[in-house]
């Protein structure tokens, strides 16, 4: 996972700007970026750091900027990347495989990195190809659960494409349990959503599964 740090005190995410406190411009900002350099420098002083030694005296304010980031689509909206759509008759699995994503648990707040996996059947109409890792996007930058992110995703999908079929299937490493706790690198946790047809039909469901993870067996 790569984490951003603008040199320069300045940080444009979806279109806002975030400042450094030496350029406070906090009103710009849905989230309360003062607040959370204030809480990042009480963490530093009850692990016993010293918030106020050169190395530590900008870091609560690259946290501000980094959750600023990593958090916003807690004021996004996923369904405006799908209201635009195209007639395609088309009734067969249109599948996008390998969709990065990142997102943080909400337990730990600790990056959880995978990869998903999204398959529909249209109903008559289709939607852009980059539009549904947008959506994917939208929903992972929060405080999440893999769980509820794979429900979400396929539930807003079937809704708003108004789908024969969505099938969502995440893969994805959780630094909550590789690198504290139980201390297992390399594990992945897989998690699943059907709706409509692929729920329904085993023969549906078991095609787009080979489909996804054929190529690995």
């Amino acid at each position: 996972m790569s984490c951003f740090d603008s040199e320069n005190g300045v940080s444009v995410v979806a279109g806002m700007e975030w400042t450094s406190s030496s350029g406070s411009n906090s009103s710009k900002s849905p989230m309360d970026l003062d607040r959370i350099r204030r809480a990042v420098r009480e963490i530093l002083l009850a692990v016993g750091e010293d918030p106020d030694r050169e190395g530590l005296v900008e870091t609560p304010d690259r946290v501000a900027r980094m959750y600023a980031e990593v958090f916003q689509g807690l004021h996004q909206d996923p369904k405006v990347h799908l209201q635009k759509k195209f007639t395609q008759k088309y009734d067969e699995i249109l599948l996008i495989k390998d969709i990065r994503f990142v997102s943080f648990c909400e337990h730990h707040l600790l990056p959880v990195i995978g990869q998903a996996h999204v398959a529909y059947i249209p109903n008559g109409t289709v939607v852009g190809l980059s539009k549904i890792p947008r959506v994917l996007d939208v929903l992972a930058r929060r405080p999440q659960m893999q769980e509820r992110l794979t429900e979400e995703l396929a539930d807003l999908l079937m809704d708003e494409l108004d789908a024969k079929g969505v099938a969502t299937v995440l893969e994805a490493s959780h630094c909550c349990m590789t690198i504290r706790g139980v201390n297992k690198p390399g594990s992945n946790f897989v998690t699943s959503a059907m709706r409509g047809t692929f729920r329904e039909r085993l023969a549906t469901r078991t095609e787009v599964m080979s489909l996804i993870f054929g190529s690995k067996n």
